[in-house]
């Protein structure tokens, strides 16, 4: 099969594979960390194994006979499988545009290399029975590295497969539980990684939920029956809300804080919160509560050395995260003066499969790539995702809380300790560290301070007042958030 048009072919399907495996398996879709992916999951680990065994045999063997008769086989089950797949894939998720391109791509592609491989393999399945070793220089190379790379491919999907059940967080409804019955919330930022839980346990609890996004396509990921608008102005004088929560803001970590970048981030909540002001001011039915997003980055940058345990009564230090955080809060005080109760929820990192810094990392560790940043001594402060949906159904429930509020575990961590926990549940070494100057140098202000800075952050009201936190230590926390075998989801 010495044939350059047709190992041209195959090193293109080996390319589109990758990106597809890697841009949007892995990137944008993150396939082997939801729950409701099981099915495709396996689909792609059983196509990825016979892909593995099509380019070893292509690349060092000239099947004959009945072995040519089993390629043909495994060719055509390779097709069955990748309708199966397609057929999946539209009935548990949307695919991007990106996605069925780069597909309609694969499958033309490879019909053209079934047209160009069929005479060879009629020729082959005529001859006696026999394997003949052969090879075609860099092509077999190719044909090898694609096909240890598949294979890797087909175990991790395979096992991730076998791992969807654990990350199954049961009925979303009991997140709430706290609430009046039939509470009606407005939620800003409702379709990012915080906010799309909150309206998935609102909904299941039979609360009625408008959501305010910037983007409303993205409301199809959203759980239903939802009201989804565009603007606040959208809303009548006349409709009613019992509590706001405002959680819309420009990411922090989403790049380098150039001067055009640090004022996105502060107008981006600035402006959303001066127009709920505005909205409130309208309202003939003023809402009881207005839970607000703020970060632990309002306490600036705590000294390396530096152990003091920080509660909402603790001074700040200068820093840039401090100024995005304290300039969010102080527009929350004309909402106060109108009567409203105001929550200031200073969120640590917030951990959990579907977002957030932790589905940053998985990936990485989970291929042995993670590692402590820096000197590894700066604290983590964290809460686990669906505890903190309780601590906003909470401060929405407590006449008596107002005002800032630090929303963490009661254990806040080291990064090293951080690093060394995520690893061990992953079954995964620990064997990089990522130095100070690297990361100062490559990413600037924002990774000084959101990679190598902390603060040891604990939430001194939220105990005071009696919340009791399901996930209050690291090292359980990510058995079981990540479907370590031996931990209950």
């Amino acid at each position: 099969m010495d044939n350059p048009i047709l190992w041209s072919l195959i090193s293109v399907q080996v390319f589109m594979g990758a990106f597809d495996t890697l841009v949007h398996h892995e990137g944008t879709e993150r396939l082997a960390w939801r729950a409701s992916q099981k099915h495709e999951l396996r689909l792609h680990g059983v196509r990825n194994f016979f892909y593995a065994v099509i380019f070893m045999c292509f690349a060092w063997l000239e099947p004959h006979g009945i072995y040519t008769i089993i390629l043909a086989t495994i060719l055509a089950v390779e097709v069955l499988i990748t309708l199966w797949d397609f057929v999946e894939e539209d009935l548990t998720r949307k695919l991007p545009a990106t996605e069925r391109i780069n597909h309609t791509l694969l499958a033309l592609n490879y019909g053209a290399i079934l047209a160009l491989a069929a005479p060879y393999l009629w020729q082959w399945a005529f001859m006696p029975n026999a394997l003949i070793p052969i090879s075609y220089g860099w092509w077999s190379v190719m044909a090898t590295v694609s096909a240890l790379g598949v294979g890797i491919f087909s175990a991790r999907d395979l096992l991730a497969a076998e791992r969807s059940d654990r990350l199954d967080r049961g009925d979303p409804a009991v997140l709430v539980d706290g609430l009046k019955p039939r509470q009606s919330i407005l939620v800003t930022g409702g379709t990012g990684f915080i906010g799309t839980r909150l309206v998935q346990s609102l909904v299941a609890a039979r609360h009625h939920v408008t959501v305010l996004t910037r983007d409303p396509s993205k409301a199809d990921q959203l759980a239903h029956p939802v009201r989804v608008i565009s603007s606040l102005d959208m809303i009548n004088d006349q409709d009613r809300f019992d509590a706001i929560v405002n959680l819309a803001g420009d990411a922090v970590a989403g790049g380098l804080w150039t001067k055009k970048k640090r004022a996105k981030i502060i107008a981006s909540r600035v402006d959303m919160t001066r127009a709920i002001q505005a909205l409130i001011g309208r309202l003939a039915h003023k809402p009881e509560c207005l839970v607000n997003g703020s970060a632990v980055g309002w306490y600036g940058l705590q000294d390396d050395g530096d152990d003091t345990e920080l509660t909402e009564d603790a001074a700040a230090n200068p820093a840039f995260i401090h100024d995005v955080c304290d300039a969010w809060e102080q527009e929350t005080i004309p909402i106060d003066a109108q009567g409203v109760r105001v929550v200031i929820l200073r969120i640590g990192l917030v951990l959990g499969v579907d977002g957030g810094m932790l589905a940053k990392l998985l990936t990485p560790f989970e291929f042995g790539g993670g590692g402590i940043m820096g000197h590894g001594r700066q604290w983590m402060p964290w809460i686990e995702h669906d505890d903190l949906i309780r601590v906003i159904a909470f401060a929405i429930s407590t006449p008596a809380l107002s005002g800032p509020v630090n929303a963490v575990a009661p254990n806040p961590v080291r990064n090293n300790a951080f690093s060394s926990d995520l690893a061990s549940a992953l079954h995964r070494p620990l064997l990089l560290r990522f130095p100070h100057w690297l990361l100062a140098g490559v990413l600037g202000d924002m990774g000084r301070e959101t990679m190598l800075g902390g603060q040891r952050v604990v939430p001194f009201r939220l105990l005071k007042d009696g919340f009791s936190f399901r996930y209050d230590t690291l090292a359980a926390t990510l058995r079981s958030i990540t479907g370590a075998k031996g931990n209950a989801p």
